[in-house]
């Protein structure tokens, strides 16, 4: 493997090996669950991880139509084939094969005997939670975060270059122009993927549908509005926005809310989970373009929430994050829980660092009664300010 890795590299200059954050983790829990899975969007590097941590495993693609005619039609024979130590990559396209890996596991009682993997979260949740559950460890892998590149040595620190590159593997590994690659990237997500799924007849409108959620990035969802402006019914809107959501395209933040007797805005925030998609499909192609750009704001909070998250699901961290928002607009961009009390953000674009940014996170201590464990601004300048107060933190230097 590493020789293999180092010839890759001679081939193409540009292309760095990232090590992914999860690898640890999961090598820990292969050998406590008998069924690992490995979930994410479409080009997000999981076959490329699997095969490197698990290079004793066998490999099997369950799009190619031959090994998934075998698999259907024949899942007994199929699985004797590959009676452990295998990767069954895409396995939600055969669930025929989900009873029989849960026989063959209960018999054998080896861990790690199976790694599965998909890129449709929702057929592979569903198969997974009829047959495997309490088997399994399910594990995310999103697009790279900050941390990932900076090991690599390929983390720039323009900002505006960070948002509209974004963070799939692919635009690193090949050095492929951005808005290229995400025209590419839609084109196949809507013609191939969304075929496998129900309720979208019209592409075109999904497509529109797509981008109309960008531009709802960092904002709280309103169902009927998102509806209304692109010429659907809001059920069909509902349905469209969990087909986003189970391919990985979007998550929503939910709020936090406790009366603290005041009225809390009860609905969740829309946000991209790569900044890059998000940005090419609001039409900006220039970092020149993006700093003019009245949306700077959101992807900007697009881009720390999104990397928050990404970190929770790579190091298997298991935090809750949400958002605050009373009826008066005072508002908590990010915070989770621990024992030691709550942990608060503050997100801003700009570049300089103002006192009335904190007002929020003060206001919220005061009236919730609630032990806080930090506060923190996070700012689009370089300076990292420890006060005594409050934490000010780069966006490059995420605490």
């Amino acid at each position: 493997m590493y020789i293999q890795n180092i010839l890759t590299l001679l081939k193409n200059e540009n292309m760095a090996i990232v090590h992914r954050s999860m690898t640890e983790v999961f090598n820990k829990l292969l050998q406590q669950y008998p069924v690992l899975g490995v979930t994410g969007p479409r080009q997000s590097g999981k076959t490329t991880l699997l095969k490197d941590i698990l290079p004793g495993y066998q490999y099997v693609s369950l799009e190619d139509a031959y090994q998934r005619s075998y698999a259907s039609e024949d899942p007994v024979g199929f699985l004797n084939r590959y009676a452990s130590n295998a990767i069954l990559d895409e396995v939600q396209r055969v669930p025929e094969l989900f009873s029989n890996i849960q026989t063959r596991v209960d018999e054998s009682g080896l861990m790690g005997q199976y790694v599965l993997s998909g890129s449709q979260n929702f057929h592979l949740m569903e198969s997974i939670t009829q047959s495997l559950s309490g088997r399994i460890a399910i594990f995310k892998l999103l697009p790279f975060d900050m941390h990932e590149l900076k090991k690599a040595g390929i983390w720039t620190e323009d900002l505006g270059s960070a948002i509209l590159k974004g963070f799939y593997p692919a635009i690193y590994d090949r050095n492929l122009d951005h808005s290229i690659y995400y025209s590419n990237y839609l084109q196949t997500y809507v013609d191939r993927d969304i075929t496998h799924l129900k309720n979208v007849h019209d592409k075109k409108r999904f497509r529109s549908f797509i981008s109309i959620c960008a531009s709802r990035t960092g904002q709280i969802l309103n169902l009927s509005n998102l509806a209304k402006d692109c010429g659907i019914s809001q059920p069909t809107a509902k349905s469209w926005l969990s087909i986003l959501e189970s391919s990985y395209i979007v998550f929503l933040l939910p709020p936090y809310y406790r009366n603290y007797k005041k009225r809390i805005v009860k609905s969740p925030k829309l946000y991209f989970f790569d900044p890059g998609l998000a940005s090419f499909l609001l039409g900006i192609r220039e970092v020149e373009d993006l700093h003019t750009s009245a949306t700077i704001g959101s992807l900007f909070e697009n881009l720390i929430v999104s990397e928050f998250i990404k970190r929770n699901h790579h190091l298997y961290q298991l935090r809750d994050y949400y958002y605050w928002r009373d009826s008066n607009g005072h508002e908590i961009d990010l915070l989770y829980k621990t024992p030691a009390g709550y942990n608060l953000f503050e997100i801003k674009s700009s570049q300089t660092i103002s006192s009335r940014y904190l007002k929020a996170m003060g206001f919220f201590e005061e009236i919730s009664g609630e032990s806080i464990s930090s506060k923190t601004l996070i700012y689009a300048g370089r300076e990292n300010q420890d006060r005594s107060a409050f934490s000010v933190r780069s966006w490059q230097d995420i605490p």
